[in-house]
């Protein structure tokens, strides 16, 4: 019996169509497929992360707004997340190595255009293509994992890479991003596509087997349109949640979304050839596995999100500093992900990604129980325990979803992946970055005398951000600014606890929900 490939509900699953047999190719064809195939996973993690450290000098240079700076950053995720399914169906339709070379030149071109942007509105549009191009790739590198490897043990270890070379750009990119801006300018971020690309165009088309549906329907317009109408509104109201809170936009915003999305699957139910096959759902260890990879990222990027604070404006790191300190938590998580590939051999696959949540529920423990104000070093503890966590869980947990799959629906299967790669790190950054904002300003009081020695407008953002509170303290008279730094730590340190346990009860509750769905998944021979 294979891991993934045998579902408990097997005899009631309709038999797969099977797909014409796939040309043998000696197996180190296969490896150096999937050594081409990281080119554009490594890329997109790294674009993730290394644009935020380019902010500033992009600001400065291109005199952005408020406003069109965050446009800047938001509108790569807003098209990325709303085509991801679409591109995924489209890759089935007219076979995922063709889109992924068409999305790997689109990206290479947009990018060397965008880094030489010469306005904001430049960038923004330059980005918002990006996010076209990118969700041709990373669907497509998935799939096509799932057809170069169908053997199930070759496969495991396949995806831990591809997930190694996920973890490992994004461990990269605020190190590589800060050292290319200081040494060049902020467009070499962007450039830095084009080298990248070449060996997938160069060499993917000889070494890398085309697959495809081999029965595709026709291709939905309705549908695509439909999808974007999902996700485009959703991403934006759970974006516009995490900056300005709970209000009648962000709820209009996803309520907009979540009515699009019903729309959308009563019309894939009637279609004959639908864009997403929503019956995927109906199968336990492919919904399960699902939640599993959104949560996996959830706790992750929550995390991330007040550790970056807390090390740069409490610790007083500078940012590539704060960078190079996660960098061997992040590792973990590579190593975590290769390590559990000859461990579900031994153990059952839900018990690994149930303990892959166990043990982010025990970083997020460490955070709540212990004294972090006297240094980074428990925090730090406690990343490198939660990401061993995320490695774990998030290799499995693709690989359960792929492998519950017929081959010819990995393309669409593939997608959902990365649209939960999407929203994990969405609602992490949303719903815990709400809860730690709304925590420090209840509960930060300022010292005495404050409001007579600042101006309304400093005082209003102290009480907003830490980053606030920490660039006020900085220009204040000795006492009064050493008293108004401990107040924010006071009032963010419990922020940080509260959202700690929040995360810590929703990661246990998890992993009991996933050890219990995915028991009967067997263990690989």
């Amino acid at each position: 019996m294979m891991l993934s490939d045998v579902s408990p509900k097997s005899t009631k699953q309709p038999q797969a169509r099977t797909l014409p047999p796939r040309p043998k190719q000696v197996e180190w064809r296969d490896w150096l497929a999937l050594i081409l195939l990281m080119f554009p996973v490594l890329l997109v993690a790294v674009d993730n992360t290394a644009l935020t450290f380019a902010l500033p000098a992009i600001a400065g240079s291109l005199q952005t707004t408020g406003v069109q700076l965050l446009w800047i950053v938001d509108a790569y995720p807003l098209v990325l997340a709303g085509l991801l399914v679409a591109m995924g169906s489209l890759g089935d339709r007219i076979g995922r190595r063709r889109l992924l070379l068409i999305g790997s030149v689109g990206f290479a071109a947009v990018s060397a255009a965008t880094a030489f942007a010469p306005s904001a509105e430049w960038l923004i549009a330059g980005r918002a293509a990006l996010g076209f191009f990118g969700a041709m790739l990373m669907p497509s590198t998935l799939s096509l994992i799932r057809n170069i490897f169908p053997e199930p043990n070759r496969r495991r270890l396949a995806v831990a890479i591809w997930a190694a070379g996920f973890s490992g750009g994004a461990a990269l990119g605020p190190t590589f991003g800060g050292w290319l801006v200081e040494h060049f300018w902020w467009g070499a971020v962007l450039l830095v596509a084009v080298p990248i690309m070449l060996p997938l165009v160069a060499f993917g088309p000889s070494f890398i087997p085309e697959s495809k549906d081999p029965h595709p329907g026709r291709l939905d317009v309705p549908s695509i349109a439909l999808s974007l109408l999902v996700m485009v509104p959703l991403v934006c109201g759970i974006k516009e949640l995490a900056t300005a809170g709970f209000g009648t936009v962000p709820a209009a915003l996803m309520a907009l979304g979540l009515a699009m999305g019903f729309v959308f699957v009563r019309r894939q139910q009637r279609l004959a050839s639908p864009m997403l096959d929503v019956s995927l759902f109906r199968n336990r260890i492919f919904s399960t596995a699902i939640a599993a990879n959104v949560l996996a990222l959830f706790s992750l990027t929550g995390f991330i999100l007040f550790l970056a604070q807390h090390l740069q404006l409490l610790d007083g790191m500078t940012p590539s500093t704060a960078g190079v300190a996660m960098i061997p938590a992040l590792v973990a998580t590579v190593v975590a992900g290769l390590a559990v590939v000859p461990l579900v051999r031994k153990v059952r696959p839900g018990f690994v990604v149930a303990g892959g949540l166990a043990l982010s529920a025990t970083g997020y423990a460490l955070v709540v129980l212990g004294d972090h104000t006297s240094g980074p070093v428990l925090l730090l503890a406690a990343l490198l325990i939660l990401a061993l966590g995320v490695g774990a869980a998030e290799t499995i947990s693709n690989d359960l979803i792929l492998g519950s799959v017929p081959a010819e629906k990995s393309g669409a299967a593939a997608a959902i992946s990365e649209t939960g790669y999407e929203l994990g790190s969405l609602l992490g950054t949303a719903i815990l970055g709400s809860i730690l904002t709304a925590s420090y300003q209840h509960n930060l009081h300022f010292p005495a005398g404050l409001e007579g020695s600042a101006s309304a407008s400093a005082v209003h953002q102290a009480g907003e951000t830490l980053a606030g509170a920490t660039e006020l303290a900085a220009g204040l008279p000795a006492p009064l600014g050493d008293g108004l730094r401990a107040a924010a730590r006071l009032a963010f340190d419990s922020g940080v606890q509260i959202t700690a346990a929040i995360a810590m009860v929703l990661m246990a509750g998890a992993a009991a929900v996933t050890a219990v769905v995915l028991r009967k998944v067997p263990t690989a021979d």
